[in-house]
């Protein structure tokens, strides 16, 4: 595909010359405008109000230093970032990322696509997202509490509970939230749910953990049955072994889907048998080891080198769970000769636009991950609710509601691609349903 509109084109130039060099966040802008050509072809209403001109450009973008002392006493120094990218359906909502790869365009790109991700659930939240280049990989506990303290010391003066509401993302989990809530408390003297991914002794919501994963696989069963498909008895790779691969494993085996593979940076391994969940947990959770520990325990098991390798095995249904842009041109062509009729996102962008084309030209369901992978922030939407009203929903009924909710994402993307003329294309239609919702608000309270 490529960007037909003129006007639209010519925006995405602009975006080019002022992002030059942010190849995330240009990539993730470019795949959303070719999606609009039909929606400013019969909404000259939302170009004449600059509409798409102030989307593309975020409201704020904020980057800080972070020092902090480490084990042995030297000083270490990161870069911090938070952009609060569209605030027009509700306060700033966004994980915080914590990785070497984190950089201003991987921000921004997250940034981005939250905004369309956060709209599709219906949920009133605008789009945020935030993090820093430091790996907590191979430092101690002491070491990740201290540099938590020393980011949050900066990033308390921009957040809230009704203004912006970090939460987890790659390198952030329950124990990372729970140093910087414990800092932000420390500084401001409020007890409020000023992010969410915390702990459920304190204020965090059942099912957060398990949400993108098991969202990803509600989504990917309303796709396969609307094509009269299901999970049961199919064989299903997934790549990443972290909390969101973890949880579609899981959630996949419910629904009679057999997971054969999964992966971490070093390599994948291959369980034709199926994988055993808890071993991978006590692996990567306990021990925080590497996914090849897997084939030393499990008999029948292969552990091959090179994540991208995981694509070469041969499946029914595919989850990529890892990163933005791991799965190639190339890595689709072998899905599609192998069979594999379904891809579905569980990380951010983690397709690339040649992987895309592949499978829109090969018949392949694709679920972009805005959409498929919007449970986490689903949920972390039902917890910002709980804390508000200082109520704590059971297991079944936040569940329920996140089933609900990606049932309604699934249907919003499909409703809006027919609408607009590009029936079955699930990135077009949840690009457009996402955006309708933003553009109609920052319509309605003028120009900010």
């Amino acid at each position: 595909m490529s960007i037909k509109n003129e006007y639209l084109q010519s925006l995405y130039q602009k975006v080019e010359q002022r992002s030059a060099g942010e190849k995330e966040f240009l990539q993730a802008v470019y795949e959303v405008l070719e999606s609009f050509a039909p929606v400013v072809e019969r909404r000259p209403d939302l170009v004449k109000a600059g509409i798409l001109d102030r989307l593309v450009e975020p409201e704020r973008f904020i980057q800080f230093r972070v020092a902090w002392v480490d084990d042995a006493g030297a000083v270490q120094v990161n870069r911090g970032f938070r952009v609060q990218y569209n605030s027009a359906l509700g306060p700033y909502k966004g994980g915080c990322r914590f990785h070497p790869s984190v950089t201003a365009s991987v921000i921004k790109f997250l940034g981005f696509e939250q905004v369309f991700k956060n709209s599709l659930t219906g949920l009133p939240m605008g789009g945020g997202k935030g993090g820093a280049d430091f790996d907590p990989k191979g430092k101690s506990d002491n070491e990740i509490m201290r540099f938590c303290q020393a980011f949050m010391t900066e990033l308390y003066r921009h957040i809230g509970p009704d203004t912006d509401v970090p939460a987890g993302d790659i390198g952030v989990g329950a124990r990372e939230v729970g140093y910087m809530f414990g800092q932000y408390k420390r500084i401001v003297n409020e007890f409020t749910g000023v992010l969410t991914g915390k702990g459920l002794t304190y204020g965090g919501s059942l099912v957060r953990t398990q949400a993108t994963g098991y969202g990803l696989c509600y989504y990917t069963k309303e796709m396969l049955a609307a094509n009269g498909k299901s999970f049961d008895g199919q064989t299903v790779v997934i790549s990443g072994s972290g909390n969101v691969a973890v949880y579609a494993a899981e959630k996949t085996a419910q629904l009679g889907g057999k997971v054969i593979a999964l992966s971490d940076s070093g390599g994948y391994v291959v369980d034709k048998d199926g994988i055993d969940l808890g071993l991978v947990r006590q692996i990567k959770e306990v021990e925080r080891a590497r996914i090849s520990e897997y084939a030393k325990r499990k008999t029948g098991a292969e552990y091959h080198e090179g994540c991208r390798g995981i694509w070469s095995v041969k499946c029914d249904i595919a989850l990529p769970c890892a990163t933005q842009n791991e799965l190639h041109g190339d890595d689709a062509e072998k899905l599609a000769v192998n069979g594999c009729y379904a891809v579905a996102e569980g990380a951010n962008m983690p397709c690339t636009p040649e992987a895309v084309a592949v499978f829109q030209k090969n018949g392949v369901l694709y679920a972009p991950g805005k959409a498929s992978n919007a449970g986490g922030v689903a949920t972390s939407g039902l917890e910002m609710s709980q804390n508000s009203l200082r109520l704590s929903w059971t297991f079944e009924e936040v569940d329920e509601r996140l089933q609900n909710i990606m049932k309604g994402i699934y249907k919003a993307g499909e409703d809006a691609a027919r609408e607009y003329g590009c029936e079955g294309n699930l990135v077009a239609g949840s690009n457009i349903a996402g955006f309708l919702k933003v553009a109609e608000a920052m319509k309605a309270q003028g120009v900010f």
